[in-house]
């Protein structure tokens, strides 16, 4: 069988759309899994849908990566979508044929310096992982390529200012919070460093618009099951060896000015990307619903003999407890409409009963001080100073938080702390070690005291949770509940 590119694929039979040729409107430092799922994907749709007619150049942000194979299929590739949807079991393919070349800036930077004096270029997209957007003096501005992703776009725009062009709409996709300004404030620090001109400067900051962007698709990427890659192969009639596999649910929401709604391709072409003035309501959805909801839920469900995801979204108890919690204490508490938040999380529950995603309770139980923390006291606390009671859901949530981390406790070992799963497994909690460290230490305290000294911990919660009236008997309760009868008959009581 034929390995992917245009001239296979006409042989093969394929009748979907496909865009050979198109002015190259687009760089996109990254080429990995999630961008090739996620931002590629709809600009593939915009060719389609919407006659954006753009060709998408990846740059390769590390010496290592998958230029070569991408140019080898001449950008093609085969995207699989799964999913739920509305209750609907979701796999759908499509043929991605946006991307025009790939470019490895540690043998041809050049190349993009070139690209960047084009006069159809319009956009840059970037997804450098969480620590790409960092300012660093080691880099350079004679360095082939600057070390640094920032000082390669600060290298990039330098470039496109001297050719006298106009300024480029900057797409940061970083999973760090204002990642469109913080990569702003690292370029005008280059600007700084290597001493640019003023010019440059005011050209930076007034004529490109550095945008902070929220992303939300969950991307596995390539399938591990070689039989299932040869089937996929076969029925495509191709060789794919860059196969990509992302979830059916996906937005991307971009804060940016008005008009530049209208600047995007993506309005006209229907897919769910969305342009408004301040993107922070909508992080705070996806935090205190969508990973809120994990937290919330899932430290219990693991005592009640869950292991993953899937299998609680199909058990009454566990998803009755997961949507009473989102839909009453944590969603009245949210400044965005509440339809808009109820269809988000009517998506929750479907992407939370994906067949395809094994997602796994122990990988979510990382660190979940922090996390209960940040994703779900801001909507407890909210719901008391609103509603001057406690909410149900989030009390027995804190409760079952404090059983996960205090069930029969064995030891404390360099992997974390051991636990015992009531009739069943030990379980190994990573956290901060002086989060495990105090448990361990409270290992043999009674259920007023531990509830009291977890409560009462401020370095755990920059607060003293002890103080909330009706707070402390509330989890001792819990905690009483869930050790005696169960987590699952604990979550039961709530609704």
């Amino acid at each position: 069988m034929s390995q992917l590119n245009y001239q296979v694929l006409k042989e093969s039979g394929y009748d979907g759309f496909v865009l050979e040729h198109a002015p190259e409107k687009v760089m996109q430092f990254g080429e990995g899994n999630f961008l090739r799922a996620f931002a590629d994907d709809f600009f593939d749709i915009a060719n389609e849908k919407a006659g954006f007619n753009g060709k998408v150049v990846m740059v390769q942000p590390i010496a290592s990566g998958l230029s070569e194979l991408i140019n080898k299929q001449e950008g093609l590739y085969t995207l699989y979508l799964r999913g739920n949807e509305k209750g609907r079991k979701v796999d759908d393919k499509r043929l991605i044929s946006c991307c025009s070349r790939a470019l490895n800036p540690y043998g041809e930077w050049d190349k993009v310096l070139e690209l960047a004096r084009s006069k159809d270029l319009e956009i840059i997209v970037s997804n450098t992982t969480e620590a790409g957007i960092v300012h660093e003096s080691e880099s350079k501005f004679d360095q082939t390529p600057p070390i640094s992703f920032p000082a390669k776009l600060t290298r990039v725009l330098y470039e496109r200012f001297k050719a006298g062009l106009g300024g480029l709409v900057i797409l940061s996709c970083e999973l760090i919070d204002n990642n469109g300004k913080e990569l702003l404030r690292c370029v005008n620090e280059y600007i700084k460093d290597w001493g640019l001109d003023d010019a440059f400067k005011a050209w930076v900051n007034d004529k490109n618009i550095f945008c902070s962007t929220l992303v939300d698709r969950i991307v596995p990427g390539r399938i591990r099951n070689p039989e299932e890659v040869k089937a996929l192969n076969a029925a495509n009639g191709y060789e794919d060896e860059l196969i990509d596999v992302g979830e059916v649910f996906g937005v991307w929401i971009i804060e940016g000015p008005a008009g530049l709604e209208d600047r995007l391709p993506f309005k006209k072409a229907g897919v769910p990307v969305h342009v408004v003035p301040d993107v922070t309501p909508y992080k705070k959805r996806k935090v205190r619903i969508l990973n809120g909801a994990h937290t919330g839920f899932v430290l219990g469900a693991y005592l009640a003999g869950f292991d993953i995801v899937r299998d609680c979204m199909n058990n009454d108890t566990i998803r009755g407890f997961m949507n009473k919690m989102l839909y009453d204490e944590v969603i009245p508490t949210l400044p965005l409409d509440k339809n808009d938040l109820i269809q988000f999380a009517e998506a929750v529950q479907d992407r939370f009963n994906n067949p395809f995603v094994n997602h796994e309770l122990m990988s979510i139980s990382l660190n979940s001080a922090s996390k209960w923390k940040a994703r779900n006291m801001p909507s407890f606390l909210e719901y008391v100073e609103e509603h001057k009671k406690l909410p149900v859901c989030l009390t027995m949530s804190l409760a079952a938080f404090i059983a996960f981390y205090s069930n029969q406790i064995q030891e404390l070992n360099d992997k974390g702390l051991v636990c015992k799963r009531p009739k069943g497994n030990t379980y190994t909690i990573s956290d901060d070690r002086w989060v495990l460290e105090f448990f361990y230490d409270h290992r043999n305290d009674s259920p007023e005291a531990l509830v009291h000294a977890v409560l009462s911990d401020t370095k755990m919660w920059d607060m003293n949770l002890a103080e909330i009236a009706g707070l402390e008997d509330a989890v001792i309760s819990g905690l009483k509940k869930i050790r005696t009868e169960g987590a699952e008959a604990a979550y039961k009581s709530c609704l």
